[in-house]
């Protein structure tokens, strides 16, 4: 009998499955899809610049800016403030009251006549007192605001901005061995080996001259102007910083602290969650000069009159060269007294309108034909263009 071949289905199976795969790997490409966006064939379109559509957009802005640069300077002008220098107030101010108009900087809408502001050194349980006597010649606010003003004090160093803990700002007892391996350095761990809450070089440079509310001066008695430094500062920086869970016991005061805390935290941790000068201190200024807000009045205008104001002067800043003031100011739509970005739009809007009266009077004088082929590049070619790149016009005038 003769051998009969029958098929090997399960190797058709396989031959077809390999055939497949290979229609399937054929399929795969690195190509991008044929579409209008993969294939970069979208449509586009460029203007033609031209002096008739160029031109009127430089007046356009400079109609624009100007205007808006003139209304910020007016905004800015309305702002009322008074600044005063008392950075010297503890080394050389008397017992009496004497003149400081240099130390003065004033902005009032009023133009009568002010009296000189005066300054003098007072001691009170131990504790410097400077007083400083102004006058204000016109009712400011609501809201008034008070703030001090430091200058060359970097707080934006990189080793001062990064010495702090954030997880103890935010409630954490932070155990020793955390902090002594943290970012608080230089100040730490005290001898003892306890941690200072707060660690960190900003919390322990905070400013700490007590500024007291003014006092309107009258025939009868001074009159308070009350100030609060409840809603100083940022919402979000309220939300960081949190109640501790740190026992007294566990840790210690800065160094700088001890005036507030003489005996450490026996009598109980401050609360920062409460302390809203610590946090407006907290947020680090980017420049060495900078104000922070310290109190507001939000309720209640500030009368026109003579005021003194107590200062119990501790924050030493001639040590380092820098200086200390007070501010009391309003504000406006634009917040308080900073012309510059209305000077920049008057600059801005001004150039605008010089360019494009310049540019007007060129096309005006030597107009310039539009798509002139003489202007090309290849018809101005010099005469040293050969001796420059070693060519030489072999094939004629034309050949290009």
């Amino acid at each position: 009998m003769s051998n009969v071949e029958t098929p090997q289905t399960g190797s058709l199976k396989d031959q077809a499955r390999g055939e497949q795969t290979d229609s399937d790997k054929k399929a795969k490409t690195r190509r991008p899809a044929n579409t209008a966006f993969r294939q970069q064939r979208l449509k586009a379109w460029q203007p033609i610049l031209t002096p008739r559509s160029v031109l009127p957009i430089f007046f356009v802005f400079g109609v624009i800016f100007a205007p808006i640069g003139g209304l910020l300077l007016w905004a800015s002008s309305q702002v009322q403030e008074i600044s005063i220098d008392y950075s010297e107030c503890a080394q050389k101010a008397p017992s009496y009251p004497v003149s400081i108009a240099d130390r003065v900087k004033s902005s009032f809408k009023s133009s009568t006549g002010q009296s000189t502001p005066t300054w003098e050194r007072r001691t009170e349980n131990g504790t410097t007192i400077c007083r400083l006597s102004f006058e204000v010649p016109d009712d400011l606010g609501p809201p008034v605001f008070l703030y001090y003003r430091l200058t060359n004090f970097y707080q934006n160093h990189r080793r001062y901005v990064k010495s702090l803990d954030i997880d103890q700002l935010k409630g954490k007892a932070v155990d020793n061995k955390t902090i002594d391996g943290g970012s608080c350095d230089p100040l730490k761990l005290d001898p003892t080996g306890k941690a200072y809450y707060p660690c960190g070089l900003i919390a322990n440079s905070q400013f700490n001259d007590t500024i007291h509310s003014p006092e309107l001066l009258s025939d009868l008695d001074p009159t308070v102007y009350f100030m609060t430094n409840k809603g100083i500062a940022w919402d979000s920086d309220k939300e960081l910083i949190k109640t501790t869970q740190y026992k007294p016991w566990e840790v210690v005061p800065p160094p700088n602290w001890h005036d507030r805390y003489p005996n450490g935290y026996i009598d109980g941790i401050p609360d920062l969650h409460e302390d809203e000068d610590f946090m407006v201190w907290m947020r680090t200024a980017a420049l060495p000069a900078f104000t922070k807000l310290s109190r507001r009045n939000d309720s209640v205008s500030m009368k026109a009159g003579s005021y003194r104001l107590d200062i119990e002067d501790r924050f030493p800043v001639t040590e380092y060269g820098g200086t200390k003031s007070i501010l009391i100011s309003t504000r406006t739509v634009i917040g308080g007294q900073n012309p510059f970005m209305g000077i920049a739009y008057v600059v801005v809007g001004g150039i605008c309108v010089l360019l494009g009266a310049l540019f007007t009077l060129a096309h005006l004088v030597r107009p310039r034909k539009l798509g002139d082929h003489t202007y090309l590049t290849w018809n101005n070619e010099q005469e040293s263009t050969v001796i420059a790149t070693g060519r030489n016009d072999r094939f004629g005038p034309h050949a290009h």
